[in-house]
């Protein structure tokens, strides 16, 4: 069995930037231990199948890290939208994924910058609450930061003073791996309005480059501290990421960026 495969930089106006996703159309799913085989020989931190849908959908979704399937993501998703739009000839002004979280919904911007793709994702709006009952190492797995609160929804959420204890934030990964799968560092940015970071050990990505699926928390995090809309945000990964966000109402959200194709192939499978 051979199938195509296509890797597009996510969330990047240039190549080696963003973050990259493997991207995989399939005609019919495979088996999910394939496709976790797949994702981990990929070594990526996403790995993305779709495959046509008979419901109200044009495509049915999902993700994989090396190390889990996950319930949303957002630059492979992004990446998704490039190769049917791009590559595969997609004409729908709109392209609509069925997910584990949902319909997601993509349109392909007329404003897109010159020579680049770019897209806006229509994404569930998960807002995170304050808690105060987390584990006590959290200070020392981030490697001795100011904490000014932590907030939770799929992802435990900490806020940082400023953008600089964004960047210097050195976590210890082994420990951190011991109390959460998936953690986001975030603070007010100083040329953006927030800037990110994401860490996911437990899924088998120490640091994520852009995650969208993290903006489903970020954006109605920081709409509602900040009194705004619309928001500019930057992931301070070192590949970087750029995105163009609006909290829609309480339950939806939009993410836009830009792609970048880097490379196709073909995966020869024993049949």
């Amino acid at each position: 069995m051979k199938l195509k495969i296509y890797q597009v930089d996510a969330f990047a106006s240039h190549l080696f930037a963003g973050n990259p996703a493997a991207v995989i159309p399939l005609t019919k799913w495979l088996p999910d231990a394939m496709m976790q085989k797949i994702a981990m020989e990929n070594n990526l931190s996403e790995t993305v199948f779709f495959v046509p849908s008979n419901g109200n959908a044009d495509f049915e979704i999902r993700w994989f890290t090396p190390g889990a399937e996950i319930n949303l993501c957002g630059h492979a998703t992004l990446a998704s939208a490039y190769v049917l739009f791009e590559l595969l000839s997609f004409s729908k002004p709109t392209l609509v994924f069925q997910s584990k979280s949902g319909l997601l919904s993509i349109t392909r911007k007329s404003e897109q910058p010159a020579g680049a793709f770019f897209a806006e994702m229509d994404f569930p709006s998960w807002k995170p609450e304050r808690v105060f009952d987390y584990p006590e190492q959290l200070n020392e797995i981030l490697g001795d930061v100011e904490i000014v609160g932590v907030y939770q929804n799929r992802d435990l959420l900490v806020e940082l003073p400023d953008e600089a204890s964004v960047k210097k934030c050195d976590p210890d990964f082994s420990l951190m791996k011991k109390y959460f799968d998936k953690l986001i560092i975030t603070a007010p940015g100083d040329k953006a309005d927030f800037v990110s970071r994401f860490f996911g050990p437990g899924v088998g990505v120490d640091e994520d480059p852009v995650t969208g699926s993290a903006h489903s928390q970020l954006i109605p995090f920081w709409s509602e501290k900040l009194g705004k809309q619309k928001l500019h945000a930057l992931q301070l990964s070192k590949r970087g990421g750029e995105l163009w966000c609006t909290q829609l109402n309480e339950k939806r959200v939009t993410m836009s960026g830009s792609c970048v194709f880097y490379m196709q192939g073909e995966i020869f499978l024993d049949s």
